[in-house]
């Protein structure tokens, strides 16, 4: 995670973004710091039907076109009581197709004070895939995103940094629920009528399916909150002991439909995991993504809570003085920095501990002290970072803090057993160590626990190794270990006897780990300190 001290050149701001969809209207406000790291103010979400009965006729409806304008009114009056001195405001489908949308527009910019820029539908699939992977980590894989929205699907295939294909097809849940059933509907769904979405989801998807099944994917997404909620559904009828599931499985939804189109409306809206605000067009939209299955051959789906006005942020952020070099760093760096910035870390100490802190992991491997790979050192190297994140609220049992405030950050690009891991580490990196057995460590397996106390223990000594804050030690290293002792070999720039002590005290925690005495020995440089 190497990242150069560099300053923006602009002032911290706030920065409002709107999206105006054919569902629903949503705000983000944001912070903008001085650093390039962001600080999120409030999220808001209203669902106003924008497209309600428009896509027959081809205009935004009078009653429609009311609500969406008061909504984005009132988001803009709460978004300036932030001190926001900037919008970026877009809308898309229900816009873009309306033969009347000058007139919403217009209306917009007087009475709702909103400059609103209509977007067409292939750079909504950018915007989505900009929101989607700044928060994933790809690594070397391609994704293919799926956003179902009301009036349109986005579809977009890439990798960490570039995507390769972006579509954007006239399919909607509302468009679709529009079209296949009378106003009110309340009966229960019944397979015919819902092979007829089927049927012209298929024709619609024809013309872009070759296309689409060109090029090589690894990973499935979906974003959205028709995908969202038929995850939550799922989850909650066949895997009630998982917590915060992220994946849907074709199999389970499969059943999902079914049982929604086997209910009336009302009882839809009973469902336990539906929100009642979609259970009229969720059926609709999951014959979307049925088809995308049935076609593609989608196995497993990852959700993501990401979308559009992420993918706002991230296009901001990237025109901004700075941040291309953060940008150059993975989405884990990147969210680990940021989420640093954002609590005033030292951070010139932070990145002396991650150096020590390596170096010890990395000695000790080679020593066969060790057999963690690079997952865990990847994993020690970002709680090493954040390991005094928690002095932000106390110094006071700030290792305590670190351990809420890794935990409940949404860090980007990790999955929640090495969020765990990443908070545990820093939670252990002063006072106690969890015990070996009968574990202190509530929702961790054996195995995990395992590598937090080893994990920790490196964080322990890189701490108490710059104990002064002054980065005295210019390297350390594990040499001659045996099955009784380990040799720790610390240069140092000048006399560093807070450092030693340090070392000292932390002996016995490493020993408790490793079980072999720890024996340090400091050297001074012969370059002299500055």
């Amino acid at each position: 995670m190497q990242v150069h001290d560099q300053q923006t050149v602009h002032s911290s701001r706030v920065i409002a973004f709107i999206d105006i969809g054919t569902n629903s209207i949503r705000l983000f406000v944001v912070r903008l710091n001085k650093d390039c790291s962001y600080s999120v103010m409030s999220s808001q979400k209203e669902v106003v039907r924008l497209g309600d009965r428009e896509f027959e006729q081809g205009k935004i409806k009078p009653d429609a076109m009311e609500r969406a304008i008061i909504v984005a009114g009132r988001f803009v009056k709460l978004a300036r009581s932030f001190g926001v001195e900037e919008f970026v405001a877009v809308a898309t489908s229900a816009t873009r197709e309306a033969k009347n949308r000058t007139d919403f527009l217009t209306r917009l910019r007087y009475e709702a004070q909103l400059d609103v820029r209509v977007i067409s539908g292939r750079e909504e699939a950018r915007l989505i895939y900009l929101g989607v992977t700044s928060g994933l980590h790809l690594e070397d894989r391609n994704a293919m995103i799926i956003d179902i929205g009301g009036g349109s699907t986005e579809i977009a295939i890439g990798g960490q940094k570039s995507y390769t294909n972006l579509s954007s097809l006239k399919l909607g849940s509302i468009r679709l629920t529009n079209l296949f059933f009378p106003e009110r509907y309340e009966k229960p769904v019944t397979r015919e009528q819902y092979d007829k979405i089927l049927n012209y989801v298929r024709t619609v998807l024809a013309p872009d399916l070759n296309q689409i099944k060109k090029y090589p994917v690894d990973i499935y997404v979906g974003s959205s909150g028709t995908l969202i909620n038929l995850c939550d559904i799922a989850a909650r009828m066949f895997h009630p002991e998982e917590k915060d599931r992220v994946v849907l499985h074709v199999s389970d939804l499969k059943k999902t439909i079914s049982c929604l189109c086997s209910l009336s409306l009302h009882d839809r809206r009973l469902l336990t995991g539906i929100n009642p605000d979609r259970a009229d067009i969720i059926i609709a939209g999951a014959a979307i993504i049925d088809t995308l299955v049935q076609e593609i051959g989608i196995r497993d789906l990852e959700i993501t809570q990401r979308g559009l006005q992420d993918g706002l942020l991230a296009d901001y952020l990237s025109r901004m003085d700075g941040y291309p070099l953060l940008g150059n760093l993975s989405v884990r760096a990147r969210s680990v920095l940021q989420t640093g910035r954002c609590f005033g870390i030292n951070e010139f100490h932070s990145r002396t501990v991650v150096k020590h802190a390596l170096d010890l992991f990395d000695s000790a491997k080679e020593q066969k002290l060790h057999t963690l790979g690079e997952e865990e050192r990847e994993l020690l190297e970002y709680s090493a970072y954040l390991h005094d994140v928690g002095s932000h609220i106390s110094f006071q049992n700030h290792h305590e803090h670190s351990c809420y405030i890794i935990q409940n950050s949404n860090l980007l690009g990790f999955k929640p057993r090495e969020i765990n891991i990443m908070a545990n580490v820093a939670r252990f990196h002063r006072k106690k160590l969890p015990r070996s057995r009968n574990s202190n460590i509530p929702g961790v397996n054996r195995k995990d626990r395992m590598i937090i106390r080893k994990l920790a223990a490196f964080l322990r000594l890189a701490e108490s190794l710059d104990r002064g804050h002054a980065a005295l030690i210019e390297q350390v290293r594990f040499t001659g270990i045996t099955k009784q002792s380990a040799d720790l070999v610390i240069l140092a720039r000048d006399d560093c006897q807070f450092e030693s002590w340090g070392v000292k005290f932390e002996s016995k925690h490493f020993e408790r780990v490793f079980r072999r005495k720890l024996n340090d020995y400091v050297l001074i440089s012969e370059v002299p300190a500055e």
